[in-house]
């Protein structure tokens, strides 16, 4: 059973806590390769993890992702607390949820997303008075499928994420509607801690059609004396 705590909230998913779970499981167990099924309280689910020589890629069903249009005041509410400039937003943004919504904000460039401005507080109100875990800005992908990121979730306490799996589902699940089945996600640049989320449709499983993960290595081990 898994249990993922932020600094204001329990979270019924975390994307990148998953990784480092099965990354943990895979280094435990020794091997080349693992099949875990993981619990939450939500939810059971299936996750990969392959051994490389330093590190451990790692994967998942990252569920159902449910997506709804964005109404007039939010987006209002968020081009205040992020200080977009007019013409940043690009395409349709959209309520996203694979566990508690996001708006999902398509930007027009890697450099829209440094030019963000946020105003946390104003964040904060936002969240609440939409019911929002927070905002998840991506850039528009290039013809290789990559695309930037950021997340602002105030909801539970995190101004900016420098990793978040379970989001990545989001824009690819969107982008299926429309031929795209992969996305490569960068993520924590402007937070000097950048990573990469890999997230892709398995349409051989229709049930549970995104499958998002990364490559982690153990940076330490903590041992509790008794």
């Amino acid at each position: 059973m898994l249990g993922f705590f932020a600094a204001e909230g329990v979270l019924p998913v975390c994307g990148h806590g998953t990784v480092a779970v099965l990354v943990l499981l895979a280094v435990r167990a020794g091997g080349s390769g693992q099949r875990a099924v993981l619990c939450t309280a939500s939810r059971s689910f299936v996750g990969w993890a392959v051994r490389n020589r330093e590190s451990v890629t790692a994967s998942f069903e990252s569920g159902p992702v449910g997506l709804c249009v964005a109404r007039p005041p939010g987006l209002r509410a968020v081009a205040a607390a992020l200080g977009l400039a007019g013409g940043g937003v690009v395409g349709d943004a959209c309520v996203a949820s694979n566990g508690r919504p996001r708006l999902l904000l398509p930007v027009r460039s890697r450099a829209a997303l440094a030019g963000f401005s946020p105003d946390f507080a104003l964040l904060r109100g936002a969240c609440g008075r939409y019911g929002l875990l927070g905002w998840y800005a991506c850039s528009i992908p290039d013809r290789r499928g990559r695309a930037a990121a950021r997340m602002f979730a105030w909801s539970i306490g995190v101004p900016g994420d420098i990793a978040d799996a379970g989001s990545a589902a989001c824009p690819v699940a969107q982008m299926a509607r429309f031929g795209t089945d992969r996305l490569t996600v960068g993520m924590g640049d402007l937070l000097g801690s950048p990573s990469t989320i890999a997230a892709a449709i398995d349409s051989m499983h229709r049930e549970h059609p995104v499958r998002v993960g990364g490559q982690a290595a153990p940076a330490r081990t903590a041992v509790r004396q008794a």
